[in-house]
């Protein structure tokens, strides 16, 4: 392809400012036109895919934001949910707190009314049984006590009383409670009526056939209670079984309670002179009944203290010195050596 342009010798042609062609050949034109088209068609591809992927990119995108969109709308509406359900709970706890410190209120006031009731019935208690325990130191009043339809009743609130009584105590209470009290009084006057019971025939058959529980509490409270405590109330209740033991059933009965023989011996070893005596006393009914001591003899050559009884032949007291030798007599009477 040719130029259309002419050279002349000078000066300038008409055709000075119009645009120039060049020659070039007809293969490179069609290499070049083809690279063109290529380009194009590379360029169009990756521009496409590009947009394709940014699209497709946004798309997601905007997808995900709807998504957290609906997601926050869905945690707006739990958390106001909740906040209501709180509002609502902070509402019943405190309405609970009031109910709460309403019924702790007459919690307290029914308490206060129980003690008094309690404090009441205790001084009533021991007012009636000090006045009964006096009362039943006559043997008409022991039948006519006996004779009634809820004597076997009272001796088994007897003996739940004293057991209650007992396990509430403390050793360092005040050497063992105040002995004014009416609380202390009450049990007391309660074991006393027992005793003076048990000082009557009938009534000795009556607590051996009717009131064996009471006796086993009576046993075991003995055991329970530590030495040099308690010791009126100990001494009643070694009243009571020794008032049984003159019963020929009732020292059967009471010796063969399991522990009875140690029971005595550790009792001897009270500091108390009076808890003593009557535990002597005890012993000397064992002795004193062949059929008994024929099945607790090698009981007592074994577990009572020897030593302990001279010492108590020997003591002060006239009556704990007196009955110890009288027991010694009668341990050599049936060859019990000392």
């Amino acid at each position: 392809m040719r130029s259309s342009r002419a050279f002349g010798g000078g000066g300038c042609s008409d055709s000075a400012g119009k645009d120039e062609f060049i020659s070039i050949r007809r293969r490179d034109l069609e290499r070049l036109t083809t690279e063109i088209m290529q380009m194009k068609d590379f360029l169009l591809k990756t521009v496409n895919r590009e947009f394709l992927e940014s699209f497709q990119k946004l798309e997601l995108v905007e997808a995900n934001i709807e998504k957290k969109e609906q997601e926050n709308e869905q945690l707006r509406l739990d958390c106001d949910h909740f906040k209501a359900r709180l509002q609502t709970a902070q509402a019943d706890c405190q309405r609970e707190r009031e109910e709460k410190l309403a019924i702790r209120l007459q919690l307290n006031e029914a308490r206060h009314q129980l003690l008094q009731q309690a404090e009441y019935c205790t001084a009533m208690g021991a007012a009636v049984c000090t006045l009964l325990w006096s009362v039943s130191s006559k043997e008409e009043s022991v039948k006519i006590i006996l004779g009634g339809s809820k004597a076997v009743k009272f001796f088994n609130i007897v003996g739940q009383t004293i057991e209650s009584f007992v396990k509430s105590l403390d050793g360092d209470i005040k050497q063992q409670q105040d002995l004014n009290s009416d609380e202390n009084q009450f049990v007391l006057a309660m074991t006393g009526i027992v005793t003076n019971v048990a000082a009557v025939a009938c009534g000795r058959e009556f607590l051996i056939n009717s009131a064996q529980v009471l006796l086993e509490t009576l046993l075991q409270l003995l055991a329970d209670m530590k030495a040099g405590l308690c010791t009126k109330l100990k001494v009643l209740m070694l009243m009571c079984l020794y008032n049984v033991s003159i019963n020929l059933k009732g020292v059967k009965y009471i010796s063969e309670s399991l522990g009875f023989i140690p029971l005595l011996s550790w009792l001897l070893e009270d500091p108390d002179a009076e808890v003593c005596l009557h535990v002597l006393r005890l012993i000397q009914s064992l002795i004193l009944e062949p059929e008994v001591f024929s099945k607790v003899a090698t009981q007592i050559r074994q577990s009572l203290p020897h030593r302990r009884i001279l010492e108590l032949a020997n003591n002060r007291n006239p009556d704990l010195r007196n009955t110890a030798s009288e027991l010694l007599e009668d341990m050599k009477m049936v060859n019990i050596g000392v």
